[in-house]
This record gives structure tokens, C-alpha cells and sequence, in this order.
């Protein structure tokens, strides 16, 4: 009998662990049934391993069980690349600091999945095989001083050399030159070179200014002499018109007292003053006294 007690108790016990266990077994596959997507990115859903579909962001359904849902970013990514050695065209060996930024297309992250399972294993399979390599061949058409000069040329250059060189899921859309690290005796030498070049430009602005200083002061000059000519040019031909003039009515004075004499006395009366002279020689006569008398 009381074995016949403890199988009862035992149905009874497996009777209620039973109905609580089918309960949490549903209330499970109802709360895996349903997965969100977040904005920026998008899911891969799987069935028994395999892709059957992607997912845009917001909320989905799968079966319990039998699907999953792998997440793959659509946002912008950066990998960074840091002592990268290179040689220059000149032959300079420089170390390079690199960072290239990319995204993963919305309509390929079923290829991305499918060939490389997920992101990181996408940059190191194709970006970190190429972006070393690229940069490599791009500085070594550089000169070291044009690489520096023209930084930003060098920089399209290279995401120009890395962008036809990725084949995959990957859109490339920049690379950045952060750093050129030079060897020290080289960057001495450029220092130097720039400090001759500088002191060469300076003697040449001072060359520029006093030569423009000269020009200046012998254009002055010039004009002033220019502006003493005229005006000795000017004063001679006033003298010249003022002495003609004078000399041509001295010369028709001349001619009218000549031919009338009378317009001599006329003057010497116009000039007379009214007085006497006080003293007078015996045979003189009174000026301007004289009368002659018509016949």
C-alpha cells in the first residue's frame, strides 16, 4: 500500500510539472518569435542555417526554434592602419598612419553574411589586405618633399588605388594620410632646406622692394624735372611774348614821334610837372615857352 501511495503522489506531482513545463515551453517560442532591426542596420534571417531573407529595421517574425536573425551594421565604419613602411620615389623611407572609412551597402549584407559572417572578418579578409599594399604603391610615385606638399592629391590618390582594389560588399568612401613620419636625419635636412629657401625668398622680397624703392624715387626725380622744364619753358616764352610786346610798341612809338613832332612836345608837357627851372643859361629859352608861328 504504500508503495501504491508514493506512485500515486509521483503521478500527481508529474501531473502539475507537466501542464507549468508545456506552459514556459510556449510562453518561450511565443517571446522568440518576434526580433527588431534598429535604424542603421539590417538582419539576415536564417532558417536551419541557411539564408532565407533580410530584414529591414523595425519589428519581425520567426519560427521558434528554426530561425535566427544575424545583424549586420549599415553605418559607417573606420579601420585604422598605423606603421605602415614605405619607401618615397626618391627613395626615403617614411612610416605612415592610415584610417579608412566605409560602409556596407543596405542591398549586400546577405553577401556580406554569406562570405565573410560578419564585419570584422570582411575588413581583415579584403581591406586589410589591400589598404597596406595600395598606400605602399601610391607613396612610391611620390617624391618624400611632393608627398608632404601635396598631401591632398597623395590622399585621393590612394582612396582612388584602394577603391578599385576592393572587390566586395564594401563601399569605400575615404581614406585619411593621418601622419608621414619621416626618418630624423631626412626631416632635418628638409628643415634646413626650407629655412635656405625662406631666408633666399626674404633677400629677394628686400631685392623687390628697394628695387621698387629706386624706381619710385627716379620717377619722382624725373617728374620733378619734367615739372622744372615746363615751368622754365613756360617763364622763358612769357618773357619772350612780354618782350615782343614791349619792343613792338616801343618800336610804333617810335615811328609815331618820328613822323610828328609836335606829338614830342605833347609828351615833354604831359611829363611837366608846371614848375620853372631856377637856373638858366643866358642863351636858353623857357621850355614848352616856344611859339612858332605859321607863315
Amino acid at each position: 500500500m504504500l508503495k501504491n501511495g508514493l506512485a500515486q503522489a509521483n503521478t500527481n506531482h508529474l501531473g502539475k510539472i507537466i501542464p507549468v513545463a508545456v506552459l514556459l515551453l510556449m510562453l518561450m517560442s511565443l517571446y522568440g518569435s518576434w526580433y527588431t532591426i534598429d535604424q542603421g542596420e539590417r538582419g539576415v534571417l536564417l532558417r536551419n542555417g541557411k539564408i532565407i531573407d533580410t530584414a529591414e529595421p523595425g519589428l519581425g517574425f520567426k519560427i521558434p526554434l528554426m530561425d535566427t536573425v544575424v545583424k549586420i551594421s549599415t553605418q559607417t565604419h573606420t579601420a585604422n592602419y598605423q606603421g605602415l613602411q614605405a619607401y618615397s620615389r626618391d627613395q626615403q623611407p617614411a612610416t605612415l598612419r592610415a584610417s579608412v572609412t566605409f560602409s556596407i551597402p543596405p542591398d549586400r549584407v546577405e553577401e556580406v553574411y554569406a562570405n565573410f559572417k560578419s564585419i570584422d572578418l570582411m575588413v581583415s579578409r579584403l581591406l586589410d589586405r589591400q589598404v597596406p599594399t595600395q598606400i605602399e604603391n601610391i607613396f612610391g610615385k611620390y617624391t618624400a618633399i611632393s608627398a608632404v606638399q601635396e598631401r591632398i592629391k597623395f590622399g585621393i590618390d590612394v582612396t582612388d588605388a584602394i577603391t578599385k582594389s576592393i572587390k566586395g560588399p564594401v563601399t569605400i568612401n575615404s581614406v585619411q594620410i593621418e601622419n608621414i613620419d619621416f626618418s630624423n636625419a631626412y626631416e632635418k635636412s628638409v628643415e634646413d632646406r626650407m629655412r635656405a629657401e625662406v631666408e633666399v625668398q626674404t633677400q629677394l622680397q628686400n631685392l623687390e622692394k628697394e628695387r621698387v624703392s629706386a624706381q619710385i624715387a627716379v620717377t619722382q626725380a624725373q617728374a620733378e624735372a619734367d615739372s622744372q622744364l615746363a615751368r622754365a619753358i613756360a617763364e622763358a616764352e612769357s618773357i619772350r611774348i612780354k618782350g615782343n610786346a614791349e619792343a613792338s610798341a616801343i618800336k610804333i612809338r617810335a615811328e609815331a614821334l618820328a613822323q610828328n613832332q609836335n606829338l614830342v612836345e605833347l609828351t615833354k608837357a604831359e611829363r611837366w610837372d608846371g614848375r620853372l627851372p631856377t637856373t638858366m643859361l643866358p642863351t636858353g629859352t623857357i621850355p614848352f615857352l616856344e611859339v612858332q608861328t605859321t607863315k
